[in-house]
């Protein structure tokens, strides 16, 4: 006997996932309808595997201390940037992915007046930012979305990843940041804004650029 169970009557605790395999891309689309916007969750699919996962409230702030950082970076080096948030980004029959936060910087200006994401006419990302995810299914979705460059921020530690031809490598630098060490500087200033304060911590960053 088959339960058909509504997806808003599934409950996930805080810090908890659930696989939903066998879904078509239609499927999908109608799922995505049914949980709606204004959700508290996060989604990826690819290839017939859809992962809903439910983050806990601490992991919901690094991922926001690390955009405040992206930002101040940028500004300080006079560079273009759009924030995308947690925009869902698809490649029908494929793969659709919503990252905690992601960015725009190299093809900032390929974006104004976007409304509406669609990747037959934008570029994906050019990075996006995870806290706490690991999944395979996750970095699947982003290879095929073609993410050049993805940060996952886990257990106070910074893992770039780099597309290549054959998926994600590990990297010590980022592409975006070559001339900083990202992998030490993001875990020490997410931890100097949890201990003094966001706002403090951005202006002594601040303070710091030539």
């Amino acid at each position: 006997m088959t339960v058909t169970i509504p997806i808003q009557a599934i409950e996930l605790a805080p810090g908890s996932q659930i696989a939903i395999h066998n879904l078509s891309w239609q499927d999908f689309e109608r799922l995505l309808e049914d949980l709606g916007e204004k959700r508290k969750t996060r989604i990826a699919y690819y290839r017939g595997t859809l992962e809903i996962m439910s983050p806990l409230a601490l992991h919901e702030r690094p991922h926001r201390i690390i955009a405040y950082i992206i930002t101040t970076i940028l500004e300080i080096q006079g560079r273009n940037w759009e924030d995308f948030g947690s925009t869902t980004f698809k490649r029908p029959d494929i793969a659709g992915v919503e990252p905690d936060t992601c960015f725009y910087i190299q093809n900032a200006n390929q974006v104004k007046g976007c409304t509406q994401m669609d990747l037959t006419v934008y570029p994906p990302p050019d990075l996006a930012v995870e806290s706490d995810v690991t999944s395979k299914t996750t970095l699947n979705a982003y290879t095929s979305l073609g993410v050049p460059e993805v940060w996952i921020y886990s257990n106070h530690q910074l893992t770039i990843y780099i597309l290549q031809a054959n998926g994600y490598v590990e990297s010590p630098l980022s592409p975006t940041f070559p001339n900083l060490p990202v992998t030490e500087l993001i875990p020490r200033l997410v931890q100097k804004a949890i201990d003094d304060g966001t706002s403090q911590m951005l202006r002594e960053l601040r303070a710091l650029a030539p």
